[in-house]
């Protein structure tokens, strides 16, 4: 496997993960843009529009037609939030061309395939067409509407709107129904355009194939020779920087909701900004919360029975870890105090040498089945790309293996509660 970056235009750049790993090709484009509310609703019917037609296939029925004369490709599109950034986000996935009966050069035709869908919308009067516009609207709604379904993501959500209220962070990636009825197809095409115009945009291949063949496509594609000229871009990269205020008093809220099980969540600050110090966080977090062997895992769920679910993720964009419990109501104070008590025993070092081995063990795992997989691999260089930093596994493995457990204690005594949320009946 080999990866590259290469700059196509301005702003614009192709990121080609070469690898006979696999029977298929991945190509996708990400469109990144610092996250706000006033458009972050218009942002996210960007590509459910744009997957309806383009000029030259109308419908969804001519773009089906089209996915299945390429032996069943897929395509898709969506949105989603990393750190204070907002990222749209197209795929197409087909089979390799060193597959096929014959020759048809399947890799130019579905990266001209997505270049159409995302560059050559269909438009009418210079909008998009309504019908397309009202139909994404209403999916939009029901996302929006939906996300109570889910009440341990619906809790995760309500605890991170809390700790970050009107910040960039605390803003739902699909945006609000409010700001949906407001939206017509001449404003949101007029939107598409500066957003084309002032996006970061990466663009991945991955697959069996020569760079230069890939860059020849791309440079003789029409669609992207309209796009000279483009706006400098400014994504936000708050990866290790983002300096907390200390919170002396933990916010504490709870919420009523017809559930039979309370969702606790605890958004936890990091205040610890050393060069790498990710790789020690992940590692804390790993101890605390991540995996089966955790604190959290085996005192509020194994030895107390609390807890169904007792797990922490750590969020490294915002230097946050989020504790998340599935509990009995009439566990909640117990649970809390159980949770405050492995944070303590974190901080005055109460883990082993085997507890970080494990841990160790635990992460490099985790860092080699990336590879096995064409999404994960490119979730992870697009990752890197954000953070400005590129390191790849090998690196990434050397520096999980030379955290030590002061490291960790550090972390430990960096963090403090910034909020408590309780989901209950």
């Amino acid at each position: 496997m080999s990866y590259k970056i290469e700059d196509l235009k301005e702003n614009i750049k192709v990121h080609l993960i070469q690898t006979s790993k696999f029977k298929t090709n991945l190509i996708a484009a990400f469109f990144s843009l610092p996250i706000d509310k006033e458009n972050v609703t218009k942002n996210a019917l960007i590509p459910a529009v744009l997957k309806r037609g383009s000029k030259s296939l109308k419908t969804q029925e001519e773009i089906n037609i089209e996915l299945e004369n390429m032996y069943g490709a897929n395509l898709d599109a969506g949105i989603d939030k990393i750190g204070d950034n907002q990222i749209i986000k197209f795929y197409i996935e087909t089979v390799n061309d060193n597959f096929l009966p014959k020759k048809e050069n399947l890799l130019e035709k579905s990266i001209n395939l997505l270049l159409d869908i995302i560059f050559n919308p269909f438009v009418e009067e210079d909008k998009f067409k309504e019908q397309y516009v009202e139909t994404e609207k209403q999916t939009i709604r029901r996302l929006i509407e939906g996300k109570i379904d889910n009440k341990d993501s619906y809790a995760f959500n309500r605890c991170i709107e809390e700790m970050y209220k009107d910040k960039a962070f605390g803003i739902y990636k699909y945006g609000y129904i409010e700001d949906l009825e407001k939206i017509n197809a001449k404003e949101l095409y007029e939107h598409y355009k500066n957003l084309i115009n002032s996006s970061k945009i990466d663009i991945f291949i991955s697959g069996d194939f020569e760079s230069n063949y890939i860059l020849n496509i791309f440079n003789q594609n029409k669609n992207l020779q309209g796009l000279e000229g483009r706006e400098d871009c400014h994504i936000i990269n708050n990866e290790e920087t983002e300096k907390k205020e200390k919170i002396e008093d933990a916010i504490t809220l709870s919420e009523s909701m017809n559930i039979n099980q309370g969702k606790l969540v605890m958004g936890i600050d990091i205040d610890y900004n050393k060069p790498d110090s990710k790789y020690a966080m992940c590692l804390y977090n790993v101890i605390l919360g991540e995996s089966a062997t955790s604190k959290l895992f085996q005192n509020v769920r194994e030895k107390a029975s609390l807890a169904y679910t007792a797990r922490s993720n750590y969020v490294r964009q915002k230097n946050n870890i989020f504790i998340r419990c599935g509990i009995e109501i009439e566990n909640y104070d117990e649970a809390v105090k159980i949770i405050k008590e492995q944070l303590e025993e974190m901080k005055n070092g109460e883990f082993t040498e085997e507890d970080i081995e494990n841990s160790k063990k635990y992460m490099i795992s985790g860092i080699k089945t990336v590879a096995d997989e064409q999404d994960s691999e490119m979730t992870y260089y697009f990752g890197q790309e954000l953070s400005g930093k590129l390191t790849n596994f090998e690196e990434y493995i050397d520096k999980i293996n030379a955290v030590t457990k002061e490291q960790i204690q550090e972390i430990a005594n960096s963090i403090s509660i910034n909020t408590i949320y309780f989901l209950r009946n």
